[in-house]
C-alpha cells in the first residue's frame, strides 16, 4: 500500500519516520521544504501538492496544527478521492469537523478515519505511541498493518469521530495532571521539601501519573521541553469543552484550566512551552523549581516493538 503523509512537524515527522523506517512506500508533503528534503534523503518521495498525494497514494494521512489547516488540505485533495482511497486524520481535531470532512470523502467512495495519537513526542519517535482509530471495522482492518508500524497500542474506538472525542478527553486529563503537578512541586518547595525526594515520593505513590513521570522531569531540569506549546494546550482543552457543551455537561474544572492557560499565554506568549505554566507560580512565590539530575527532554528508552490491537475490557 502506498501511503502519503502531509504535515512533518513535531509529531507528524516522527510518525512518518516510523513508516519510512519500517519499509512503507511513503510520499510526503509539507510547506517546509527542508523537512521534505530531509525525508527524501532518507528514501521517501516528495509530492508537490496534497492533490498529487491523494491521486498517487492508496491512503493519505494528515497531521496538521488546526482544523482549518485540515480543511484547506482536504479541499485540495477532494477532487482526487475515488473508491478505495483512504483519508486518515491524525491531527487533534474537533469531532464535528472530522465527521464533516469525512462525509465528503465517503460521498466520493473513499473511506475516512480519525486516528489521533497519545503518549508524547518521545514515544512517537520510536513507534511506541498509542493510536486511536475511529472508522468502520473493515477500514480499520485495512489500515491496521501500517498503524502498527507507527504505534504500539492500537485501539479501534468505534465510528468516525469517536477517536477525536477520546483524544481530547485524554488531553484534558493530561492538562489537569500538568497543572496539579506544577502546584504540587511549588508547594513542596515552599514547604521546605527537597525536590528530588518530592519527585520520588509522588512517583511511588497513589499521586503518580504519566504526566508526573515525564513532564515533571523536564520541569525540574528547567528546560520544560516536551515539544508542546501553550496554544496547542488551549486548542485541545477548548475542543474538550466543545464536546462537553454539545453533550450538556456542566464542567467546572475545564473552564478554570482554560482561564489558567489564557493567563499563561497573555504572560509568556502562545508558543511558550506548555510546562512553563509553572512560571505563574514561580513568579508568585519567588521560588525556582529546579533540581539536579533530571533530563532536558524525554527519550523513550524502550525498544521499538511490533504494534498490536488493544481489545477493550469486557469485549471478546
Amino acid at each position: 500500500m502506498k501511503v502519503g503523509f502531509i504535515g512533518l512537524g513535531n509529531v507528524g515527522g516522527k510518525l512518518s519516520g516510523s513508516l519510512l523506517r519500517n519499509g512503507i512506500d511513503l510520499t510526503v508533503h509539507d510547506l517546509n521544504e527542508k523537512l521534505v528534503s530531509d525525508f527524501v534523503a532518507q528514501g521517501a518521495k516528495a509530492a508537490t501538492s496534497p492533490a498529487q498525494l491523494m491521486r498517487e497514494c492508496d491512503a493519505v494521512i494528515t497531521c496538521l496544527p488546526s482544523p482549518s489547516a485540515s480543511d484547506a488540505v482536504m479541499q485540495e485533495m477532494l477532487p482526487e478521492v475515488k473508491p478505495g482511497k483512504i483519508w486518515m486524520e491524525m491531527s487533534t481535531t474537533d469531532e464535528a469537523e472530522v465527521k464533516r470532512l469525512g462525509a465528503m470523502v465517503i460521498e466520493r467512495g473513499g473511506a475516512a478515519v480519525d486516528c489521533p495519537v497519545s503518549g508524547g513526542c518521545h514515544r512517537a519517535a520510536t513507534g511506541n505511541i498509542s493510536i486511536f482509530a475511529g472508522c468502520d471495522r473493515a477500514t480499520f482492518e485495512r489500515i491496521l498493518p501500517f498503524l502498527t508500524t507507527m504505534g504500539r497500542r492500537i485501539l479501534h474506538t468505534g465510528d468516525l469521530g469517536s477517536a477525536s472525542v477520546l483524544k481530547v478527553i485524554t488531553n484534558f486529563l493530561a492538562t489537569a495532571n500538568l497543572i496539579t503537578c506544577t502546584e504540587a512541586l511549588v508547594t513542596a518547595k515552599a514547604a521546605g521539601m527537597d525536590l528530588n525526594t518530592a519527585y520520588e515520593a509522588i512517583k511511588i505513590s497513589s499521586g503518580t501519573s504519566f504526566v508526573h513521570e515525564t513532564e515533571s522531569q523536564v520541569i525540574l531540569n528547567g528546560s520544560r521541553d516536551i515539544s508542546f506549546t501553550m496554544d496547542l494546550v488551549k486548542k485541545d482543552i477548548g475542543l474538550f469543552q466543545a464536546v462537553a457543551d454539545r453533550a450538556g455537561v456542566p464542567l467546572e474544572m475545564n473552564p478554570l484550566m482554560i482561564k489558567i492557560f489564557d493567563d499563561g499565554i497573555a504572560r509568556y506568549g502562545e508558543r511558550e512551552l506548555s510546562p512553563n505554566i509553572i512560571k505563574r507560580l514561580e513568579e508568585a512565590t519567588g521560588l525556582d523549581i529546579r533540581a539536579p539530575g533530571f533530563p532536558p527532554e524525554m527519550v523513550d528508552d524502550e525498544p521499538e516493538e511490533p504494534g498490536y490491537e488493544v481489545v477493550p475490557q469486557g469485549r471478546a
